[in-house]
């Protein structure tokens, strides 16, 4: 991805979660050329990468909000 690591993405983590969870239920209901199977494919190493950052950002807040920054 192209962002900075603090950059915010515009796309919410409910979002990118249903678009990866409709590439996969494309992917394996099939029927799909190579190129198309290719270009979901990538898209869905996008979204799923995506999904991770606003993971990894919730994580980070709640550790900041969490006495001794760990969360619980």
């Amino acid at each position: 991805m192209s962002e900075e690591p603090d950059e915010q993405p515009t796309t919410t983590y409910e979002q990118a979660r249903e678009e990866l969870a409709d590439v996969v239920r494309r992917l394996e209901a099939g029927g799909l050329t190579l190129e198309e199977s290719l270009g979901l494919w990538e898209r869905g190493e996008q979204l799923a990468e995506l999904c991770q950052h606003w993971l990894d950002r919730a994580r980070e807040r709640l550790a900041q909000a969490t006495p001794g920054g760990q969360p619980e």
